[in-house]
């Protein structure tokens, strides 16, 4: 679910609230030392994020925050704002060239550079939440 975040809006915040949870206290932030990570420039989306990122040469920036039930990414393009919001169980990372994730049909894929290694402890901490997440759900191997 992509949402328009230029503009704060009370249906979108209950949207997210339900989807993915309610944003982290701040000392909740403070134990699992940082819920956010830092800008990362995207490389390459997928065609249907296409529209969501700047059409001429401009660099296209986005950043992460963590939640409880999955994560929110913010693309910025120009001066308007979009989130795409992730729950932990569509949530699907990958390491390659820089790190790329993948939910619902889309994808994202960030470069590999300063910004991105500067991100490497948020990365760790945030497929350790997936992980924890995962737990609580007991499947079976068939």
């Amino acid at each position: 679910m992509i949402l328009n975040s230029t503009y704060h809006d009370k249906e979108h915040k209950e949207v997210i609230s339900d989807l993915i949870g309610k944003p982290y206290s701040f000392f909740e932030a403070l134990k699992l030392k940082g819920i956010g990570s830092k800008r990362m420039i995207i490389n390459e989306v997928s065609p249907n994020l296409q529209a969501y990122l700047n059409r001429v040469s401009d660099i296209n920036y986005a950043n992460i925050e963590m939640r409880s039930g999955g994560i929110i990414i913010y693309i910025n393009k120009g001066l308007k704002n979009f989130s795409w919001i992730i729950p932990y169980y569509q949530l699907v990372l990958y390491k390659t060239n820089g790190a790329s994730i993948h939910a619902q049909g889309k994808f994202i894929n960030f470069e590999n550079n300063n910004m991105f290694k500067e991100n490497k402890a948020f990365f760790k901490r945030l497929l350790d939440a997936k992980v924890i997440y995962d737990q609580r759900f007991n499947f079976m191997d068939s």
